[in-house]
């Protein structure tokens, strides 16, 4: 087992231990985490799409994944991580909280899913020389010290050919207002202490990581709430929530 803490510039140990509480709550799609699982269609259905274009798949098939193997960083118990499987990836879940690791394995095989969990982190896999077609980093980056070192470790793992994803929080006055105040103290749609304003992170500057480590940005689109259809959609708008997918140059594996 990975010493998590011990050997990642990029964890932020607060970040960690908030998350570690919610363990248990996870799969609770009426609990702390609602709405993240509001989240999850919209954000599997874009990795779904765009993984199909690149990769040369049917996004229709129900396995259109298949052969293709994807780490899912901050997976918490598996939420993104479950669903990518059950369309025929070959997943690998990190998460640096030990809880969730452990709610995400007894989750999956309650439910007979293949994931491969580990309580590890981005830089230590970077270093154990793993590779993936997909690299997912959801909703993670708002929570690490250093940004740009963490995508460059996320993005040196990625294949030629292959895809990395990123899902986060702009940081804007709209997003201090619906993300921070709106979402976490009138709403209360996360807990409060979930996000830090000053931690957000401007397309801008994730495109500048995206492209430092060696990516080349093919796809950006925002994310936005729609309270009439109580679910979330894809939008121009990327004033607050936004999806950033990179490609490594090279050959990507067809099917």
């Amino acid at each position: 087992m990975v010493n998590a803490k011990s050997r990642a510039s990029s964890i932020d140990t607060a970040e960690v231990e908030r998350f570690s509480k919610l363990a248990a709550t996870w799969w609770d799609p009426r609990g702390p985490m609602a709405a993240l699982h509001k989240f999850n269609p919209v954000r599997l259905a874009y990795i779904r799409d765009q993984a199909a274009a690149r990769f040369g798949r049917d996004p229709r098939k129900l396995d259109c994944l298949k052969g293709l193997r994807v780490l899912d960083i901050g997976c918490g118990a598996g939420i993104l991580s479950e669903p990518l499987a059950r369309l025929g990836a070959t997943m690998v879940g990190a998460d640096p909280a030990e809880e969730n690791i452990e709610a995400a394995r007894a989750h999956a095989e309650a439910t007979g899913v293949s994931v491969d969990y580990r309580a590890t982190t981005a830089e230590a896999l970077a270093e154990a020389g793993e590779t993936f077609d997909i690299v997912l980093a959801m909703e993670v980056v708002e929570h690490v010290v250093d940004v740009p070192a963490f995508v460059e470790s996320c993005a040196s793992m990625v294949k030629p050919g292959g895809l990395m994803f990123a899902a986060t929080l702009n940081r804007t006055l709209k997003s201090f207002a619906l993300a921070l105040v709106g979402a976490e103290y009138v709403l209360r749609w996360v807990p409060r202490g979930t996000h830090q304003w000053d931690k957000f992170v401007r397309p801008e500057e994730l495109e500048r990581a995206f492209e430092d480590a060696g990516l080349d940005v093919i796809g950006e689109r925002g994310v936005i709430y729609n309270p009439l259809a109580d679910q979330w959609r894809l939008s121009s708008d990327m004033d607050v929530n936004y999806m950033l997918v990179g490609a490594r140059p090279g050959e990507g594996k067809k099917k």
